[in-house]
């Protein structure tokens, strides 16, 4: 018998983020495992044309619910909507619902926050602290309240190179921050915002980092843990494999590249590709909760939910993986292929894809006017070369996370728990996971006919050619511009014509003798 799913059973369970992608696998775990659960609350914001019983039912009638309603009946019931919204005061929750929540939760999974990289600091301070400030006062008043368990990030702490499974300090307080987006205008915080991430990529991994130390700070008589994942990909095994619902972490490149719009990013071939699948982070989460509330550890643990340190892959493999999945041909073949260029390094081969991927969705563009079609691709162009910018950071560093905690709770789990809540990354086949994730993509996020795949590679292939032509074109429209301007480009034109004539006139001669 499992002692995790026992213990879900009977409990008041409320999650932030339901609606997110990692709170709809968790949800749907905890239904499969502990259907005999009391109630899962959670926090939903209004939405116009929408009621919150209206968003709970699109939610469960989504692929991922799908064998829920034979395990659990009577899983509507067993889900209460509360209206919220994370960026009021005590999330602008009623004083009826608020009276419900304190006086009958038991257990809390805080996985809300904004994940976005380009977020304004006081909107991500906002959401990523303020707001687990607020939650972590109202866990101070519910006396059922057994244990809190905070989704952070890997990255919270990416600048530096080795990361403990501690909270280390930030240069200012999270309490004066907070302070101070209360009366400080958006320029001055704009202004402010590099000195304050200081070696930080992006405003998401600073305010993450901020509200770890608040968890720290106001989780006092509490039973708390922090969960770490890195980037969270696709289900592996559960319920099915390979859903995703999102365009996060390399979801966006991988339609790009599969649509034929992207040929190379800027990475570090030999970095590793830290990815962690959603439902790995659901199955330590639920343990970490499990943990935390039997055995009560006397201080606030931290848990890595990494891959890198026990089985790692690194973004050449990934690449490669994928292109196996396009194409359909063993892996040791696509990595002899020449154009498997989803990996580069070079500043001017990165600027010059920029300009190779701008200028045929300008012509594209033009060709959607004349037809009477509204021009798209442009846009979608710039937004995803804006993605991948961001991303860089990412894909050209490799971090080296400790995994003790994570280890230990994997160690005092019974072999039956093991196997219901695995979280044990190096049991992941990475070409199998890879190629789930393509389809995953295709299927459930794009939504897609599978029996569409052959004219989808087809079509790939089109546009593959259509931008070996472009590129050729457009290198030699430059290289004309050179040699009619500088003397020498020129000499290097003709030296290059003069070789190539020679040569062909040599094997000519060669020919000829031989007859």
């Amino acid at each position: 018998m499992s002692m995790i799913a026992a213990f879900y059973g009977g409990k008041s369970i409320l999650i932030t983020g339901a609606t997110g992608f990692l709170g709809k696998v968790l949800m749907e775990k905890l239904f499969r495992t502990s259907p005999d659960l009391k109630i899962i609350y959670i926090l939903v914001r209004s939405k116009a044309g929408q009621t919150l019983q209206q968003r709970v039912f699109q939610i469960l009638n989504s692929k991922l619910f799908e064998n829920i309603k034979e395990i659990c009946p009577n899983v509507h019931e067993k889900i209460r909507p509360i209206s919220a919204d994370l960026n009021q005061h005590d999330f602008g929750i009623s004083k009826e619902d608020m009276e419900e929540l304190l006086s009958s939760t038991n257990i809390i999974f805080h996985c809300a926050a904004t994940v976005r990289f380009d977020d304004p600091l006081r909107h991500a301070v906002q959401l990523n602290v303020t707001a687990t400030q607020q939650l972590l006062l109202m866990a101070s008043q519910m006396p059922k309240l057994e244990a809190f368990i905070h989704l952070s990030t890997a990255f919270s702490n990416c600048n530096l190179k080795h990361i403990d499974e501690v909270i280390y300090p930030c240069s200012v307080e999270p309490k004066k921050i907070i302070d101070s987006m209360e009366w400080l205008d958006d320029a001055i915080i704009d202004e402010i915002t590099p000195k304050l991430i200081g070696d930080r990529p992006n405003t998401y991994t600073y305010t993450k980092a901020l509200g770890e130390i608040v968890v720290q700070q106001e989780s006092e008589n509490m039973n708390v843990a922090i969960i770490r994942p890195s980037i969270v990909g696709p289900t592996w095994q559960e319920p099915f494999p390979g859903w995703v619902d999102n365009l996060n972490g390399p979801s966006g490149i991988i339609i790009a590249a599969g649509k034929g719009f992207l040929r190379s990013i800027r990475a570090t071939p030999t970095a590793v590709a830290d990815l962690i699948p959603a439902d790995t982070v659901v199955n330590l989460t639920l343990a970490a909760g499990w943990y935390t509330a039997v055995h009560r550890p006397k201080s606030t643990l931290i848990y890595h939910c990494t891959s890198g340190n026990l089985n790692p892959c690194n973004w050449l493999k990934m690449g490669l993986h994928v292109l196996a999945t396009f194409e359909k041909v063993p892996f040791e073949k696509a990595f002899r292929r020449p154009n498997a260029d989803f990996t580069t390094t070079n500043f001017t081969t990165h600027y010059w894809n920029a300009v190779s991927h701008r200028v045929p969705a300008i012509i594209y563009d033009c060709y959607l006017r004349l037809t009477g079609r509204k021009p798209r691709v442009l846009k979608l162009m710039n937004r995803l070369l804006r993605n991948i910018s961001m991303l860089e950071y990412f894909i050209n560093r490799s971090w080296e996370w400790s995994t003790h905690n994570t280890e230990m709770l994997m160690s005092v789990l019974s072999p039956e728990d093991q196997r219901i809540f695995n979280f044990d990354v190096r049991q992941l086949n990475w070409l199998e996971y890879i190629e789930n994730y393509v389809l995953g993509v295709k299927k459930y996020l794009l939504k897609e006919d599978m029996a569409g795949i052959p004219e989808a590679r087809q079509h790939l292939k089109r546009l593959r050619n259509i931008h070996y032509l472009f590129n050729i074109a457009l290198f030699f429209i430059i290289w004309r511009l050179l040699v009619a301007r500088w003397q020498m480009a020129r000499n290097v034109w003709f030296f290059i014509v003069s070789f190539c004539y020679k040569f062909l006139s040599y094997f000519r001669a060669s020919s000829t003798l031989k007859l």
